[in-house]
């Protein structure tokens, strides 16, 4: 586990000598391996790790985390160091005990999300690209959210369905939507919102005290609604979650439309990570978003 570099980095970071008493194994999902690190003075933190070049999309993480804390709008876990040796790279960050959420917790997190979201930059995209999963997100940044959403995000999704034999029909049907973007946001002009970027279930959490937390960010600004599509594609949130958010900033009637096109980005990236049948879920979703332009 590299664990005389991971004490010296957080020894360096901290301004205080750690060492590890315990290492405990976490779920990290199946990018990443996952601990707690308890000290011989009592201190706890999480720590990502993962081969040497796992570097850079750590520090993408880190600076992702460190953009959202910056809002002040929601919990995020404080990052500590990011760094790497001959072996390994590693993400280091506070640990956050979770509990199960009380009466109101889902409600506060839809609050906070909307506050989160107003949190607004002069562009579409941010200051340097991070990953969706283990696939590269690319932000470079525009001034134009269509200029921005056609190329980095269906667009380079496209691209990487080609590269790995999808081919055909869904190129076609992907050509055809990009070039009609457009017809999506004749009534609607999005801002350049602060968006966590991987919103399901497994990208938050409540802490021992009912407040929100959110971790594992795939940081950029863009629509806020595509935060919002994503806490619907894989099961959704609580009724109490979408209550609060339409009470603190109501969404534009064009979103249930909208929405579709938004998870489309994720969808084809599950496609391009696992394959299976997420390329026929994308081509019907795209099926019924030109529809609704013909």
């Amino acid at each position: 586990m590299c664990r005389d570099s991971i004490e010296q980095n957080i020894s360096e970071c901290t301004g205080s000598p750690f060492s590890i008493k315990q290492k405990i194994s976490l779920s990290g999902g199946s990018i990443n391996a996952a601990f707690r690190l308890i000290g011989q003075d009592g201190r706890s933190y999480f720590v990502k790790r993962n081969e040497k070049q796992g570097l850079a999309m750590f520090q993408a993480e880190a600076a992702g985390l460190s953009e959202l804390a910056g809002a002040h709008a929601i919990r995020v876990p404080e990052v500590i160091c990011s760094a790497q040796d001959a072996d390994s790279s590693w993400l280091v960050t506070e640990y956050i005990q979770f509990g199960r959420g009380r009466a109101g917790s889902s409600s506060l997190l839809g609050e906070q999300m909307a506050c989160l979201h107003r949190s607004t930059s002069d562009a579409f995209g941010w200051f340097r690209d991070n990953t969706i999963g283990s696939t590269p997100q690319m932000n470079r940044q525009f001034e134009s959210w269509i200029s921005f959403y056609r190329r980095h995000r269906l667009g380079f999704q496209l691209d990487l369905a080609t590269a790995n034999g999808f081919s055909g029909s869904l190129q076609d049907k992907g050509g055809r939507l990009m070039a009609d973007l457009d017809c999506f946001f004749t009534a609607y002009t999005p801002v350049p919102s602060l968006l966590h970027g991987d919103l399901w279930g497994g990208n938050y959490s409540f802490d021992e005290q009912g407040n929100p937390v959110l971790f594992d960010p795939a940081v950029y600004y863009g629509d806020r609604e595509a935060d919002i599509a994503m806490t619907e594609l894989f099961g959704g949130f609580s009724t109490g979650f979408y209550a609060a958010y339409h009470d603190a900033w109501p969404l534009d009637t064009g979103y249930a439309q909208r929405k579709n096109l938004y998870n489309l980005y994720h969808i084809l990236n599950h496609a391009n990570l696992f394959g299976g049948g997420y390329a026929a879920q994308a081509e019907s979703v795209m099926d019924h978003l030109l529809a609704e332009i013909t």
